[in-house]
């Protein structure tokens, strides 16, 4: 019988039982809610399948708990997200699901809801504060990416020219990854990069700058990035040059990286449970409303590194194991 990869065993691990040791409501103040039945999910665009899948999970466990969940994308921009959590508070949600647009940039939307006694619940995304927030749930990037890029320096057979294409500077998750994929790269000496460039998380955009970088670098073999909708535009900008020999990694796990891996044009990706997490963090507000807070504000779930090995066993950012 098929078995998520869930939290048994691999969330357990990372962040202790999310329930264990909990604080109860007779020993901590916990916020009240706004007195409604509905949670609020608000994350980045939903043309990015990653986020979609945010908004389906909550939507799909909010109604199974009993909620009403509304739905919202702030396109990554600060102020449209402070609105709709502004719009949040003035509906009277009884809690709020967010993947934030920044890091810095959120304090203040998360500081706001606490004030007006609405809890908030992070995920894939941390913020640079504490104590706001109810709870922080994230991929652990760290170990992600470390994992993948050990796959991708065997299949570069440790040398090579390489790019990396960065996302979005403003989100945490950018720089995490980055510095995780380079702890390992860097100790290869024989592997040189040659051209570093932001691509913001977008498809379109990493299209362009790969196309730029092949022109410049016409001897790179290897491309690393710091996400699947970048890894995919990176892959057919590469096609479409004639290059199918460089090799290819990204972060999240989408089902549009799981076929290219399939096919061959990209090594792989490190999966974050994303499908997961946001389960996580829609049954966390349920408890915390019924009076139950979470041991940690931060809590980090493992990530799965995706290779030709075990690509079959990913679907709509849920692996399994038989």
């Amino acid at each position: 019988m098929a078995k998520k990869l869930l939290a048994g065993l691999m969330v357990t691990a990372m962040v202790g039982c999310a329930f264990s040791g909990s604080v109860m409501a007779e020993e901590a103040e916990l916020l009240p809610g706004g007195g409604s039945n509905i949670i609020y999910c608000i994350t980045p665009s939903t043309s990015n399948v990653y986020f979609k899948t945010v908004q389906d999970i909550a939507t799909a466990k909010g109604e199974e708990l009993g909620y009403e969940v509304k739905c919202f994308s702030h396109d990554d921009d600060a102020a449209t997200q402070l609105e709709m959590l502004e719009a949040a508070i003035a509906d009277g949600a009884a809690a709020i699901i967010c993947d934030n647009a920044g890091a810095d940039a959120t304090v203040e939307a998360v500081q706001k809801a606490y004030d007006a006694g609405i809890p908030t619940f992070l995920v894939d995304r941390e913020i640079n504060e504490s104590g706001i927030a109810v709870a922080q749930l994230v991929a652990d990037n760290a170990q992600g990416a470390a994992a993948i890029a050990e796959a991708w320096v065997e299949a570069m057979n440790y040398e090579g020219q390489y790019a990396e294409l960065l996302g979005l500077e403003t989100d945490t998750n950018c720089q995490v990854r980055s510095d995780n994929f380079h702890s390992v790269i860097d100790e290869y000496p024989d592997l040189e990069m040659v051209a570093q460039q932001s691509a913001n998380w977008d498809q379109t955009e990493a299209y362009e700058k790969t196309e730029s970088i092949l022109q410049a670098n016409p001897e790179i073999t290897g491309i690393i990035c710091g996400n699947d909708t970048m890894a995919c535009g990176a892959v057919q900008a590469c096609l479409d040059a004639g290059r199918d020999d460089i090799k290819i990694i990204g972060v999240d796990g989408s089902d549009d990286a799981a076929a290219y891996i399939k096919s061959g044009n990209m090594v792989g990706t490190a999966l974050q449970q994303i499908a997961l997490i946001t389960e996580m963090a829609v049954e966390q507000a349920d408890a915390y409303l019924n009076g139950t807070a979470p041991e940690s504000e931060k809590q980090l779930i493992p990530c799965v590194a995706i290779t030709a090995d075990n690509v079959d066993n990913l679907s709509g950012f849920v692996y399994t194991e038989e």
